[in-house]
């Protein structure tokens, strides 16, 4: 009997080893053909143009905040109240904010978004979360986050409107100013 499971006990031990050499050959194929140049992830962690377009607070409330790319910078601009006598504010600049900086933000591991920007002064500060990541997070419900002077926030990508808000008075009245004049 001991003869037995000795002969056993090597074909099991052979089918166990050649099921490891196996199952690692085929992860590592598998691994291998979806890898990416390391130079194409640095690109893409530093592609800002994730950011441009309109944000708010809730999803059904009109724009609050205009991300756009300006004389070949990246800028913001926020909503004007109705007696400012036009939609949006003067641009401010934005600047690229390495990865590394994300957890002085927010309350998420860096790996797991692709990019952010922010005022220099700080007082602003956009994330973008990898939409995977986003999409497994109970506690997300946006790929965007925000950091607006010590708060950090889920916040949400809107259609750029030209209704102007009067956020002091009622955030959610849509006061239409006409012939605005974008110049001044």
């Amino acid at each position: 009997m001991s003869l037995r499971s000795n002969v056993f006990s090597k074909r099991q031990t052979r089918l166990v080893f050649s099921m490891a050499i196996s199952s690692a050959l085929f992860l590592t194929a598998c691994s291998e053909s979806h890898t990416q140049p390391e130079a194409e992830v640095v690109e893409a962690a530093s592609d800002l143009s994730v950011f441009e377009g309109c944000y708010t607070v809730s999803q059904d409330e009109p724009a609050q905040i205009k991300v756009s790319q300006q004389e070949g910078s990246w800028v913001m601009q926020m909503k004007e109240p109705a007696s400012a006598k036009r939609v949006w504010d003067n641009p401010e600049p934005l600047e690229a904010i390495e990865n590394s900086a994300v957890p002085q933000f927010f309350s998420i591991d860096p790996e797991h978004v692709d990019a952010v920007i922010g005022r220099p002064d700080r007082v602003l500060v956009l994330a973008h979360v990898k939409p995977v990541y986003a999409n497994i997070d109970p506690l997300l419900d946006s790929e965007y986050l925000s950091y607006i002077y010590r708060g950090a926030n889920t916040i949400y990508r809107v259609e750029c409107d030209d209704v102007n808000t009067d956020i002091l008075a009622n955030p959610h009245a849509d006061i239409v100013i006409e012939d605005v004049d974008e110049r001044i």
